[in-house]
């Protein structure tokens, strides 16, 4: 039983281990990602390879990871002052960095190259470029590396810039898109394959892009016949279990069956520029692979955001402490 004059002490430890739970999950992913590049591209055995005595590479893989956690655990304790709801929102910045960036990535290069598979179709690309430089955008690996790479770093640079996240304008072209495809093919009997993957590329983005701010939000539909009446302790408790238990589980194993090999169902499409086989169709088809795995990233960070909020809901809050929108309804 912990007394009252126990409960400051208490509340500190649970601070600390919280604000090292969190970081340590964000460090491990970082870990985990240059893992992956090791492990699949330079043919590292993986930490799995020590039970196969693979030898000194597997050791360091796995000390990527307890490096990782270390220094989590570093930081946290050099900086116990640093309140979880401050953490939250030092991770929640970073996370609306983050998709803001690919929002405006997928914006310019959804332009840029449903563009490029117009004037191909049309066989009007090499009088604009040139018959070689044509010849090289027919290649997804050239237009991945020197067009669609370079408009991703714009995206990120004006993520640097602006506070408003894309998606807005996302939304709006994915109607304009859309409504092209109505009156072209209704009114001119006109259609191209990149049209449709143009609208496929955007609402891939939107959707997948989009789940972090909803969840920061918290418009992600809830089940709350329970939930709506509980106190604010008790929502502290559900909140934080639930993205510990459920949501950061769920975003790894995402990560893991997505990247675990090379032939995995996100890493081998991402490197390899994968595109579909509809002709001139957008060249974009391994970035849809990637969306999933940037949803689970993001999502992840958005989670240990909520994890830490939640648990200084649960601290703060006092047993009888009823929230405003259960009073509301009162």
């Amino acid at each position: 039983m912990i007394t009252k004059s126990e409960e400051p002490a208490v509340a500190e430890r649970s601070v600390i281990w919280a604000r090292v739970f969190g970081w340590s999950m964000l460090s491990a992913l970082v870990a985990y990602l240059f893992n992956v590049y090791f492990s699949n591209s330079l043919g590292w055995p993986g930490p799995a390879g020590i039970l196969k005595g693979a030898g000194i590479l597997s050791w360091l893989q796995i000390a990527f990871y307890i490096a990782a956690i270390a220094a989590a655990s570093f930081y946290v304790l050099k900086n116990k002052e640093v309140s979880l709801v401050e953490d939250s929102a030092k991770i929640t910045r970073f996370n609306a960095w983050l998709v803001r960036g690919v929002f405006w990535a997928v914006l310019f290069v959804g332009i840029v190259d449903a563009t490029i598979s117009f004037l191909r179709v049309e066989d009007l690309l090499a009088s604009v470029v040139g018959e070689e430089l044509t010849t090289q955008l027919g290649r997804p690996s050239f237009r991945g590396l020197f067009v669609h790479i370079p408009l991703v770093v714009v995206g990120f640079i004006i993520a640097s810039f602006t506070r408003t996240l894309g998606f807005h304008w996302l939304t709006l072209l994915i109607v304009v898109a859309e409504l092209s495809i109505v009156f072209t093919r209704f009114i001119f009997s006109y259609e191209q394959a990149f049209m449709g993957d143009l609208v496929r590329y955007w609402y891939g983005g939107l959707f997948l892009f989009a789940s972090a701010y909803t969840l920061l939000e918290d418009g992600h539909v809830r089940v709350d016949v329970l939930y709506a009446s509980f106190r604010k302790k008790t929502r502290g408790i559900v909140n934080s279990v639930g993205s510990m238990v459920l949501g950061i589980s769920l975003c790894w194993t995402i990560l893991i069956i997505g990247f675990g090999s090379r032939t995995a169902i996100i890493y081998s499409p991402l490197t390899n520029f994968e595109v579909s086989q509809s002709g001139y169709g957008m060249y974009v088809k391994y970035q849809l692979a990637a969306f999933l795995g940037i949803f689970a990233i993001t999502m992840m960070i958005q989670f240990v955001a909520s994890f830490l909020e939640s648990v200084s809901d649960y601290l703060d809050a006092s047993d009888d402490e009823v929230p405003e929108a259960s009073l509301s309804h009162g």
